[in-house]
Formats: C-alpha cells, structure tokens, sequence
C-alpha cells in the first residue's frame, strides 16, 4: 500500500510540474497571451500606417494636385509668376550673449 501512495504521489507531483512550471504551464499562456496582445496592437498601427500610404498613393495617382502639394512641402517648389517670401524669426538670428561679447 505503501508504494501505491508513493507511486500515487509521484504522479500528481508529475501533472503538477507540468501544470505550473512545464510545457503549456498557466505561466507561459500569460507570457504568449501578452505577447499576442503586443504583437496585435503593432499590427493594428501598421495597418494604420498602411491605410495612410494607400490613401496618399491615390492621390498622387489620381490628379496632379497632390503631387504639387508634395512638391511644394517637400522640394519648395514655385511656380511661374508667383513670389517666394521668408521670414526670419528676430529671436533665432541674434547670437547667444557669451558669443556677442566676443564680437
């Protein structure tokens, strides 16, 4: 009987390893399971991020606005007849006090 109860116990102790420590342990369904959260709120953004992309492809595709308006932001394009104005901000152009002295 003795060994029964020791062969008995051995098994549970087996099935309790595995429940909390093993394979498929509660510990590594928490682990996978917030890693599958992360991983679809990536998803999620890039699918954002996509949808952006697809949108600004159509319309650079589709009509000629979107690729002056492009061209404008990212080139600084000007067109004939028109008059480029910049504008410095007072603030930036005057040198730092240390510097002046030094003038």
């Amino acid at each position: 009987m003795k060994w029964l109860l020791a062969i008995l116990t051995v098994l549970l102790l087996m099935t309790q390893y595995r429940l909390w420590v093993g394979d498929g342990s509660f510990a590594e369904v928490t682990r996978l399971e917030r890693q599958l959260n992360d991983q679809q709120q990536k998803n999620a953004a890039l699918e954002r991020e996509n949808r952006q992309l697809l949108r600004e492809v159509r319309s650079l595709k589709e009509g000629t606005d979107g690729v002056e308006a492009k061209a404008r932001y990212d080139l600084g394009l000007i067109k004939e007849g028109e008059t480029l104005f910049i504008f410095l901000d007072q603030d930036k152009n005057k040198a730092p006090e240390s510097q002046r002295e030094k003038q």
